[in-house]
Parts: C-alpha cells; sequence; structure tokens
C-alpha cells in the first residue's frame, strides 16, 4: 500500500522574517548528509511604475487549492531531484518594499540538485499556484500585479 504524504502548510501571514530563515537553515547543520543547500528569498521591490513607488503587495490565495499545488509542485520535485529535504514558505497578506515574501530552501547530497530543484519550484510556483498580489502604489491606488500564472489541466 502506498502512503499518501501529508499536505504541508506553506502560507505565512506577513512577511517571513530574517530571523525564521536563519533558524531554518540552522536546524539543518545536524544534517550531516547534506552537502549543499540552495535558498530563494523573494523579496518585494520598491518598483517605479508611471511615476509611483510601490510600496507593498497585498497577497492573497485561494488557499486550499494553492496547497495542493504546492504539495503537487513539492512531490515533482522530490521525484525529478535528489533532494534531501525541502521546504516553501509563501506570504499572505501585506508585504512592504524589502520584506521576503517567498522561501524555498532545497538540500541535497551534491549543489547540482539544490540549485536545479530550487529554480525548478520557484518557476512552477509562479506559473502555477494560484496565489495573487496586489501591488500598494504610494499614490494610495491597489493595481493587481501581473503574474505568470497559468491554469494547469
Amino acid at each position: 500500500m502506498i502512503e499518501e504524504k501529508k499536505v504541508k502548510k506553506v502560507f505565512v501571514n506577513g512577511p517571513i522574517s530574517p530571523v525564521f530563515v536563519g533558524e531554518s537553515i540552522a536546524k539543518h547543520s545536524t544534517k550531516q548528509d547534506i552537502g549543499a543547500h540552495s535558498i530563494f528569498l523573494g523579496q518585494v521591490r520598491n518598483d517605479i511604475i508611471d511615476g509611483n513607488a510601490v510600496l507593498a503587495i497585498d497577497y492573497s490565495a485561494y488557499n486550499e487549492m494553492a496547497e495542493e499545488k504546492f504539495h503537487e509542485i513539492r512531490e515533482d520535485a522530490f521525484q525529478k531531484y535528489s533532494l534531501t529535504c525541502m521546504h516553501i514558505y509563501h506570504s499572505l497578506g501585506r508585504v512592504e518594499a524589502g520584506e521576503i515574501g517567498l522561501f524555498v530552501f532545497t538540500s541535497s547530497i551534491h549543489r547540482e540538485d539544490a540549485m536545479e530543484a530550487c529554480a525548478y519550484i520557484v518557476e512552477r510556483i509562479k506559473e502555477q499556484a494560484p496565489v495573487w498580489g496586489r501591488e500598494v502604489f504610494d499614490d494610495g491606488r491597489h493595481v493587481w500585479k501581473q503574474n505568470n500564472f497559468k491554469e494547469t489541466q
């Protein structure tokens, strides 16, 4: 009988703190079969669009569908790459410019798998996860951020 893996929670309210990132890394120092980690930190940029500065992004998601999609991406990455472990965290709610909204952390015996898997996961999230961001501008406007989200069958 094949055991189905539990869907892991990926959403955190608000920004992902540098302390959380540091603690996540530190927890892996006892795992001596890991030779490489690859980390992606998605930070909100203070872009200037049509003369107005982006102050923050307000993230929302179709939570249940998003959790399932993150699980699918996770399982696909474990099948495609030789990973020791993987963590994905995505913010919900307001994340100010300069703060972290996405944290992907992959670990493996060799660097190639960790690096390639991390990039693969980030691209899949951007293309397929039902997570949306509304940019908050300094003039008070809110505009839905263009994303690469593509609905898949």
